[in-house]
């Protein structure tokens, strides 16, 4: 069963021709080489590019290994990577006329010097290049700077709700509840079976995402990290420092890691794409806060199977599927603060309002509270009094798991359903 990833078609066709090396990244097992071995491999047949001018190769192929005389098991055995030697002169036998070749690579971090071999290819007006790969360089934030600025990266993330609801079987209200405790790793997703999602998350995270991070940052303490790991999979949402989770792994583990080990294995978890980090904003200051910041996971499934399925808290977990809903749409995305000064009993105090997330567009700006249910007038009001204290004209928005139609209120204020907020990517600027 295919899953449609037209999201991402979309911007890698947006991209053809621009001269520059189309870079897809993004955490392991979201999809990146199907989407380009597959997905747009046909869209260029359908489009009418003659299937010898788009050349596909895969470093991990033992068949692709063998066009340009290398062997996948002695590559292994000696730990060399491949001679870029061999493969360009493969390239150019490829090349017989002067019409536009697609190159489309995979596993690209496996070609000795690829970053050389690829931006040497840019000086050729009839070769388009797209590349993927999955070791740690490539699960990295910093890998554009690998092509000296003629990199252009797509980033993927697991599959939307609006994909899951594409080959999900049951309704949208079941399929949420899925959604949110399996997530949308496209090969979980397409298993039969709670046992079976559930085993296969819980072997994706300890032999793939915990083993990149160890190869490529070389952790002494494993047992630290993956206590941390396990810290945040419980705190998703919730306000949090360096200093603090030390003050947790004193209390709670006896155990004397610091305040600057605790930040670089969070630079870690960012740097691989397995969390992401809202900073918060100080909206009347219009100024950014340092600390602290919450931590969302990209994929929800892999962070409750990290806690072993144990703890599923509705409102933590809506929050994250709005906050990556958020960021797959392209938004910047920070923790809003609004403070205000209050008299009480004669006395002036400063009280600190929470915005669940101030996205930013280009010139747009929405504030936008999760809320899961609103089940009265006080709760309502509790959601808006942030939204009142607020003084500009950006739009304004509730999102609730209740069943409710899109409305505004007397005030402006936008309320809307989580089911039609992710299934309408102009939910919020419509």
């Amino acid at each position: 069963m295919e899953i449609k990833r037209d999201f991402y078609l979309n911007k890698l066709i947006d991209r053809k021709h621009n001269g520059m090396i189309k870079v897809i990244t993004g955490i392991r097992r979201c999809g990146k080489s199907y989407l380009l071995n597959t997905i747009f491999y046909h869209h260029l047949l359908e489009s009418g590019v003659d299937e010898s001018h788009i050349i596909r190769f895969a470093f991990d192929s033992a068949d692709d290994l063998s066009l340009i005389g290398e062997n996948l098991i002695q590559l292994e055995k000696k730990k060399r990577r491949v001679d870029p030697e061999k493969f360009m002169a493969y390239i150019q036998s490829e090349l017989t006329d002067k019409g536009m070749y697609y190159l489309l690579l995979d596993e690209v971090q496996l070609l000795d010097c690829f970053e050389s071999v690829l931006n040497g290819y840019l000086r050729k007006e009839n070769m388009d290049m797209y590349v993927t790969g999955s070791n740690a360089r490539f699960l990295s934030k910093d890998i554009i700077t690998e092509f000296a600025g003629r990199g252009d990266e797509v980033h993927m993330y697991p599959l939307s709700f609006s994909e899951f609801m594409s080959v999900y079987k049951g309704d949208k209200y079941e399929g949420l509840s899925e959604y949110m405790l399996y997530g949308g790793i496209p090969l979980v997703v397409l298993r039969q079976g709670s046992s079976d999602k559930a085993a296969f998350l819980e072997n994706l995270f300890s032999e793939i995402y915990i083993r990149d991070i160890y190869m490529r940052h070389r952790v002494r303490n494993q047992g630290e990290l993956e206590d941390l790991l396990n810290i945040l999979s419980s705190a998703i949402g919730s306000l949090t420092n360096p200093e603090k989770l030390r003050n947790t792994f004193k209390t709670v583990k006896k155990s004397k890691i610091t305040a600057n080990t605790i930040k670089k294995y969070l630079d870690f978890f960012e740097d691989s794409f397995l969390i992401e980090s809202a900073q918060r904003y100080d909206i009347k200051g219009k100024a950014y806060i340092e600390t602290p910041k919450k931590y969302y996971f990209s994929d929800l499934g892999l962070r409750n199977a990290r806690i072993n399925f144990r703890q599923f808290e509705q409102t933590h977990t809506m929050e994250n599927v709005i906050y990556n809903e958020l960021r797959r749409r392209g938004y910047s995305v920070d923790v809003g603060v609004v403070t205000i000064a209050e008299k009480i009993n004669g006395r002036t105090a400063r009280k600190q309002f929470e915005v669940d997330f101030v996205c930013n567009l280009g010139s747009a700006r929405y504030y936008i509270q999760s809320a899961y249910s609103i089940p009265s007038e006080e709760k309502l009001l509790q959601e808006i009094r942030p939204f009142r204290k607020i003084d500009d004209s950006f739009k304004k928005i509730i999102i609730t798991k209740d069943i409710v139609p899109k409305h505004y209120d007397e005030h402006g204020i936008l309320t809307l359903n989580i089911y039609d907020f992710l299934l309408d990517d102009a939910s919020i600027s419509g």
